[in-house]
């Protein structure tokens, strides 16, 4: 045998019951569990996100004066192409009043480097993101 102190001995299958019934009286049950309900305080905040009334449609159709977003980001589903502006540089570039869904085709097809020449096989199909 050892030299351990008798503290050290494996507890017995009742001892480990015991210790595990008396560790699931401590646990508290948690606010966070998958059935529980969130607070009150969550859904005000979620429900005053700006983001939460605008589609990925109604955010196309957004002014660039009206993003707050520093960065924007468009990339095409075709070519998996991404092509990033900061929103100063683009109401620089393109004016306050320009409709982000027009600066960003602008931004893709200016930047297109496959030129076939023939219109249906040219361009990017833009991917918009919601923000």
């Amino acid at each position: 045998m050892t030299d351990r102190p008798a503290s050290w001995r494996m507890p017995t299958p009742k001892q480990m019951e015991k210790l595990a019934a008396e560790a699931d009286r401590r646990q508290a049950p948690s606010a966070a569990g998958p059935d529980a309900l969130l607070p009150a305080e969550y859904w005000e905040s979620v429900l005053k996100d700006p983001r939460t009334g605008a589609t990925v449609a109604e955010a196309r159709q957004r002014r660039l004066s009206e993003i707050q977003r520093h960065v924007r980001r468009i990339s095409c589903r075709r070519c998996e192409r991404t092509v990033e502006i900061q929103t100063a540089d683009a109401v620089r570039l393109y004016g306050g009043n320009a409709v982000w869904k027009d600066v960003a085709q602008r931004l893709l097809d200016n930047t297109y480097q496959q030129r076939t020449g023939r219109h249906e096989e040219d361009g990017c199909w833009p991917a918009f993101e919601a923000f």
